[in-house]
C-alpha cells in the first residue's frame, strides 16, 4: 500500500508551527536579572508546554496519515498482478491476529486468565465437597449437560441437510442465472423468477426445516442452539454469496466466444466453513497450521463449556428451583435480579470467549485463515456505538455492508437515521429468535433490550463521550442488563416445567407463563 502524503497546506502549517516551538524551546522568556534556580524551574516549565505542543502537532499529523490510509486506494497484488481498490468498496481482510492473543504475550493480562481458571477449579472443588456432603461419595455429575446436548444424532443430519443444500443450490443457482443473463432478451424477467425460486427454496430448507425440526423432535436447549444458530450462519453466508457475486457477473460482460468466469466452486466450499460472513474469491492465508495452539484452543472450549455449567448448576439453578416455588412479591424479584448479575456477566464473558476468541480462532486455524480480527478491545467502549461496532466484528461487518450500506445506496444517501434503526430492528429480531427458539418459549427480554435501551443508548451515548466514567456507565448497564435477562429466562423456564401449556392459541404461546404460573400478584 502506498504511503498517503498529508495535504500540502496542512502539512506547511504544522512543519512551521513546529518549527516555531523549537525556536521557543531553545530561546525561553527570562531576564537577565533571573535567579538561576528561578532561571531552571522557568525551564521546565516551558519545556513541558512545548512538550505538549510537539505531541500534538505529531498526533495531528499520524490522524491525517491514516485518515487517508483509511479512505485512500489499497493496492494488492494477486498471481503477480497489482490491483487497486478503495476501503469504502468493501471490507478488506489482511494478516492480523486477535486481540487477546496478542494481549495474553503480557505477562499482567494473561494473570487474570489465570484467575478465570482458578475459579473454575474452585467451581469443581466446592461441587464435589457438596457432593460428597450431601451423598458421601466424590462423583462430579454431569447430567444438565448431558440432557442440553442430548439427541445429537437429529442435530447431525439436519446439519448435513442444510449444509449440502447451502452448498449445492445457492451457487448452481448462480451458475445457471449468469451463464443465461448476458444472452437472455427479458433480462429482468429472468433475474426476477430466478430470484423468486431461490428465495422460495432459502424459505423452505433454511427457513421453515430447521424450526420444524426444533419443534417436532423437542430438541433439548443446547441442540436447538446448535441447529438454529446454524440455520442463520447458513443464511448470511449464501446471501453474502449471492451479493458479492452477481454485482461481478452484472459488469463483466463476456465477449464473443468468452466463457463467464464464475467463482470457484472450492472458493465457495472455503467460505462456507472459514470465520466470515463476507465472501471473496480469496482471504489471506497463514503458511502452516499450529497444531500446538490447536490443542490449547479446543482445551479451553472444553473449559468454557464446563465453567459455564458449572455456573448454572452452582449459581443459578438453587436459586431459581427454590424461588419458583414461592409467591411473587417485588423483594424477591430486585434481590433475584441483582443476584443474576454475576452468573449474568460470567456467562457473558464466557460466551465472548468461548465464540468469538475460541472458536472462530479455532476454525482460522485450521483452515489457516489469517485475519483473525473477530473483535475489538469493546471492554474499553465509552459509549454504546463503539461497544456494537467492536463486541462482534463477524456479524457487524454483514449487517454494516449488506444492511445499512444497502439501505443508504437504495435511498441515495439519505435517511442514515433510519438505516441505523433498520439494522438494530433487524438484529434484534434475530437474537430474539434464537433465543425463543433455543429455550423454546417466547419471551421478548432480549428485544426489548436490545430495541428499546439498545437504540437509546446508542443515540445518547455515542463516540463524543469520551471520559472514563462512560465506560463505567456502560459496564453498570452490561451487569444489570445481564442480571435482568438471567433472572427472567430462568424464571419463565421453571414457570414452564411447573405450569405447562395446555392449549396451542396465540395468545397461549406468546404469554410468558412465569406471569400466571404460581405467583400472587
Amino acid at each position: 500500500m502506498a504511503t498517503p502524503q498529508p495535504t500540502n497546506a496542512n502539512g506547511v502549517r504544522r512543519r512551521r508551527v513546529l518549527a516555531h516551538t523549537l525556536d521557543e524551546m531553545s530561546n525561553p522568556a527570562c531576564n537577565g536579572e533571573c535567579t538561576k534556580m528561578e532561571a531552571i524551574a522557568q525551564w521546565h516549565q516551558h519545556a513541558q508546554q512545548v512538550k505538549v505542543k510537539i505531541l500534538q502537532q505529531v498526533q495531528d499529523q499520524l490522524s491525517d496519515i491514516l485518515d487517508q490510509a483509511l479512505t485512500g486506494p489499497v493496492h494488492s497484488s494477486v498471481n503477480g498482478k497489482t490491483s487497486a481498490h478503495r476501503m469504502d468498496d468493501g471490507k478488506v481482510f489482511m494478516d492480523r491476529a486477535s486481540l487477546l492473543d496478542e494481549l495474553f504475550e503480557i505477562s499482567h493480562i494473561r494473570t487474570i486468565y489465570h484467575m478465570f481458571v482458578a475459579v473454575l477449579l474452585i467451581f469443581c472443588v466446592s461441587t464435589l465437597a457438596v457432593d460428597y456432603i450431601d451423598r458421601g461419595r466424590l462423583v462430579l455429575e454431569f447430567d444438565l449437560l448431558f440432557y442440553a446436548f442430548g439427541k445429537l444424532g437429529t442435530v447431525t443430519w439436519v446439519w448435513a441437510l442444510m449444509f449440502f443444500y447451502s452448498f449445492l443450490v445457492p451457487y448452481n443457482t448462480l451458475r445457471f442465472w449468469g451463464s443465461l443473463y448476458h444472452r437472455c432478451a427479458s433480462k429482468l424477467g429472468l433475474s426476477l423468477g430466478t430470484a423468486l425460486v431461490l428465495a422460495a427454496l432459502q424459505t423452505a430448507v433454511l427457513g421453515l426445516l430447521p424450526i420444524y425440526v426444533v419443534v417436532r423432535y423437542q430438541l433439548p436447549p443446547a441442540s436447538r442452539f446448535i441447529v438454529v444458530l446454524e440455520q442463520i450462519r447458513f443464511l448470511m453466508k449464501s446471501y453474502s454469496f449471492i451479493r458479492e457475486s452477481v454485482p461481478v457477473i452484472l459488469k463483466k460482460a463476456p465477449k464473443e466466444g468468452e466463457k463467464i468466469c464464475f467463482p470457484t466452486c472450492s472458493s465457495y466450499l472455503y467460505f462456507l466453513f472459514c470465520p466470515t460472513l463476507i465472501y471473496r474469491e480469496s482471504y489471506p492465508r497463514s503458511t502452516h497450521i499450529r497444531w500446538k495452539y490447536v490443542s490449547v484452543t479446543v482445551t479451553m472450549i472444553l473449559g468454557c463449556l464446563f465453567y459455564g455449567y458449572f455456573i448454572l448448576v452452582r449459581l443459578c439453578v438453587p436459586l431459581f428451583k427454590s424461588e419458583s416455588q414461592q409467591p411473587f412479591s417485588k423483594r424477591a424479584m430486585v434481590l433475584a435480579v441483582f443476584h443474576s448479575i454475576l452468573p449474568g456477566i460470567m456467562l457473558l464473558l464466557l460466551c465472548f470467549f468461548a465464540f468469538l476468541h475460541c472458536w472462530l480462532n479455532l476454525f482460522g486455524e485450521l483452515l489457516r485463515f489469517a485475519d483473525r480480527m473477530f473483535y475489538k478491545d469493546w471492554w474499553n467502549s465509552t459509549s454504546f456505538a463503539n461497544y456494537y461496532r467492536t463486541w462482534n466484528v463477524v456479524v457487524h461487518d454483514w449487517l454494516y455492508y449488506y444492511g445499512y450500506r444497502d439501505f443508504l445506496w437504495l435511498s441515495k444517501g439519505k435517511f442514515r437515521t433510519a438505516a441505523m434503526l433498520s439494522v438494530f430492528i433487524v438484529s434484534a429480531v434475530v437474537h430474539e429468535y434464537a433465543l425463543a427458539m433455543g429455550f423454546g418459549f417466547f419471551y421478548p427480554i432480549m428485544f426489548f433490550l436490545f430495541a428499546f435501551f439498545g437504540v437509546v443508548f446508542n443515540f445518547t451515548m455515542n463516540d463524543k463521550r469520551q471520559s472514563p466514567v462512560f465506560n463505567i456507565i456502560m459496564w453498570t448497564c452490561l451487569f444489570l442488563g445481564q442480571g435482568i435477562q438471567v433472572c427472567l429466562y430462568c424464571q419463565e423456564w421453571y414457570a414452564q416445567v411447573r405450569c405447562p401449556r395446555t392449549g396451542t392459541s396465540f395468545w397461549e404461546l406468546v404469554t410468558p407463563r412465569s406471569w400466571s404460573c404460581g405467583y400472587q400478584r
